[in-house]
């Protein structure tokens, strides 16, 4: 039965994954007084891409034809390492900060593939400040991390995210809340959101992610657009499992919808902020980045100065 659970949740994630974005986008139009978009928008776009001719152009080779799958397939091999949802689920317990942050730059790498296999200018500039961003986030990922599962005495996620329901690190406030800053704003940079890009965009100026799409069409857009939509839905399932741990303990009827309405919350304030704040520039991106950095060390540095290595 657990076993039905590990795979009722895998199969969740990937269902929601569309309408939290179509959440997001709702909000940000609410805000700024316009009529909201549905939030079956996400999977309207999903059908329609399928309908659509794939065209492939001729200076492109064989990567532009098999990359989309490979973005996907990480994110996908992802879903299966995430936090239980519920307490009867099955979960796997060994996979840490390494492997998922592994995972994720593997999918990255294609996509920057992908981007360079164009043979335009725009593919190449957004591969380029793709690089360029990823470069800063990993490490920050890896410590940030890695710090929260020290605080769990865990170094896997699953586990830690079920030990932090348990004992919650009252003693280890500090800490938590720099791991908390850092993997926000990670969130906000790994997922393309606004202020580090703006997935709305086709200005050659400031897009990242949009720029080494361009040239893609039909089913293979659809799998990009399906691996943007599970990215998020990824670092928001890892972001309410390790910093928002309540609920784990519940069984599938109460938890599910938990967390549910926990993502429900990230994605509400990812749409405040994006309506709040422009999108930097460029060269103003590692500044964001370098403070997410700070924090995660800051968050190592507290907890072992307040004892939490002994």
């Amino acid at each position: 039965m657990s076993f039905v659970y590990y795979l009722f949740s895998i199969l969740f994630l990937v269902l929601i994954s569309p309408l939290v974005l179509s959440f997001i986008k709702s909000v940000k139009m609410f805000l700024l007084y316009k009529k909201p978009a549905s939030l079956l928008q996400g999977y309207r776009n999903f059908a329609k891409l399928l309908q659509k001719e794939c065209i492939i152009s001729k200076e492109s080779s064989a990567i532009t034809k098999i990359a989309p799958f490979l973005v996907l397939s990480p994110l996908v091999l992802t879903l299966f390492f995430l936090p239980p949802i519920a307490k009867e689920s099955y979960y796997i317990g060994f996979v840490d900060a390494f492997t998922i942050t592994g995972l994720m730059s593997l999918s990255t790498f294609f996509l920057m593939l992908l981007g360079l296999d164009s043979g335009n200018s725009f593919g190449g500039i957004g591969s380029s400040r793709e690089a360029f961003i990823s470069a800063l986030v990993e490490p920050a990922m890896i410590l940030t991390i890695f710090s929260i599962s020290l605080m769990a005495n865990n170094l896997g996620i699953a586990k830690a995210a079920i030990n932090l329901n348990a004992h919650f690190p009252i003693n280890h406030m500090a800490s938590f809340t720099f791991a908390l800053i850092s993997f926000f704003i990670l969130l906000l940079a790994e997922t393309g959101r606004i202020p580090v890009d703006n997935p709305e965009t086709h200005l050659e100026l400031t897009m990242v992610h949009e720029a080494m799409i361009l040239d893609i069409s039909g089913f293979n857009l659809a799998l990009i657009e399906m691996a943007s939509s599970l990215k998020f839905i990824i670092f928001a399932s890892i972001f309410v499992s390790l910093f928002m741990p309540f609920g784990l303990g519940f069984g599938a009827v109460f938890a599910v919808p938990l967390f549910f309405v926990k993502v429900l919350l990230v994605a509400l304030v990812v749409a405040l902020i994006e309506t709040n704040i422009a999108k930097l520039r460029l060269f103003k991106v590692p500044n964001l980045l370098g403070i997410a950095i700070v924090f995660a060390f800051l968050s190592l540095i507290s907890f072992y100065v307040l004892g939490g290595g002994r």
